[in-house]
């Protein structure tokens, strides 16, 4: 497994050297130690590599990653798989704000806790999250699922779309347009499926869903206060 050490080796030679590899090359698992909060480590992987990160990164790690498999045996800055289109994060410890922006593909799967904005803008991605996520998460998300095992803080889902929502623990409070909803067979399948492949200690029945009441899609006077 070759390993780069960001002590002695350039961020920008280590991810040269991850888009440097060809389909028919031998190293596809790589190491990274000493990261040291590096900023946008591993970003824009678009083969099925797998990298694992020995520490702490900064903001945008991994992102727009579509195929790779990065894990951070640490915490993760702001941006964390922003942009994501396939493949899996998985962040050991805690992530900072806007994990899994504007993500349209893949499995992110945070073992601690999110900060705020998590999931913000999500087109298809979907997230797992161990523990709590904090205020304004899954704003204006569009497709993709976001489990959470832990509690969600204020404004969960402002101005939602189509993407599903589950929560185990509390939510402090919802946004605008979000709704708790039924939970239906189908939505337990799909939550065993991501719980399973994100390693969670968690039963499908545990949860509850929220999603959008579909009331902002056309503007409406009468809901003028809440746009």
């Amino acid at each position: 497994m070759p390993t780069f050490d960001l002590s002695t080796t350039p961020l920008r030679d280590v991810n040269a050297a991850l888009h440097a590899v060809g389909s028919g090359d031998n190293d596809t698992a790589f190491e990274v130690v000493n990261p040291r909060g590096a900023h946008a480590l591993a970003v824009g992987i678009d083969k099925p590599l797998t990298v694992d990160v020995r520490g702490s990164v900064g903001y945008y790690c991994a992102g727009m990653n579509d195929g790779g498999g990065v894990t951070v045996h640490g915490s993760a800055g702001p941006g964390v798989a922003e942009n994501m289109m396939g493949g899996s994060v998985t962040v050991e410890g805690d992530a900072s704000q806007y994990a899994g922006a504007t993500g349209r593909g893949g499995l992110l799967v945070i073992k601690g806790n999110a900060a705020s904005r998590c999931g913000i803008s999500m087109k298809g991605i979907d997230i797992v999250v161990h523990g709590n996520i904090g205020h304004m998460s899954a704003f204006m998300a569009q497709s993709g699922n976001l489990v959470v095992l832990g509690d969600a803080g204020d404004a969960l889902g402002d101005s939602l779309y189509e993407a599903r929502l589950f929560v185990r623990g509390n939510v402090r409070s919802l946004g605008a347009d979000c709704v708790e909803k039924e939970v239906r067979p189908e939505h337990l399948e799909i939550l065993a499926g991501l719980l399973a492949r994100a390693g969670a200690d968690a039963k499908p029945e545990e949860f509850r869903r929220y999603g959008s009441a579909r009331k902002l899609y056309n503007f409406n006077i009468d809901n003028a206060d809440a746009y």
